[in-house]
C-alpha cells in the first residue's frame, strides 16, 4: 500500500466517524457521539502524520500529542478543546470512567463538542493535500 493509499484510508475512516457522530447526536446517543468525535479527530490527525512523516503514526489517543506530531500549531483554545475531546475516548472505553461521561454528556454539552469537533476537523483537514 502506498503512502497516499494509507493517508486516504485514515482520512475516509475519519470522515465516516464524523458522520456517525452526527447520526448518534440526532439519535440522542450523546456519550457515543462524543466518542466518535474523538475517534474522527484521532484518525484525521494520524492521516496528517503519515502524510508528513511517511511513517506509522504514534499509538496514542492523545489529540494534543497527535496534533504536535502532525506539526500543527494549535491555538490555546484548540488545545483546550483537544484535551477535553481526548477524555471522551477514555471515558467511553473503560467502565470505571463511563459514569463521568454519561453525566456530562447532556444535549447542550454534546452539541457544543460536536460543533468544536467539526471545526477542528476542518482545521486538521487543511493540512492534507
Amino acid at each position: 500500500m502506498t503512502k497516499e493509499d494509507t493517508v486516504q484510508k485514515w482520512r475516509a475512516s475519519a470522515q465516516e466517524d464524523l458522520e456517525v457522530a452526527k447520526e448518534l447526536f440526532a439519535g440522542k446517543r450523546y456519550p457515543h457521539c462524543l466518542f466518535f468525535c474523538q475517534l474522527s479527530l484521532e484518525k484525521l490527525l494520524k492521516a496528517v502524520i503519515v502524510h508528513i512523516t511517511d511513517d506509522a503514526p504514534p499509538i496514542t489517543h492523545d489529540l494534543v500529542k497527535l496534533a504536535l506530531s502532525a506539526n500543527l500549531s494549535p491555538e490555546p483554545q484548540q488545545i483546550t478543546s483537544l484535551r477535553e475531546i481526548t477524555t471522551f475516548n477514555i471515558e467511553a472505553r473503560y467502565d470505571i470512567h463511563k459514569e463521568r461521561l454519561y453525566k456530562k454528556a447532556t444535549g447542550d454539552f454534546t452539541r457544543q463538542y460536536l460543533s468544536r469537533s467539526e471545526e477542528l476537523f476542518l482545521w486538521i483537514r487543511n493540512a492534507l493535500p
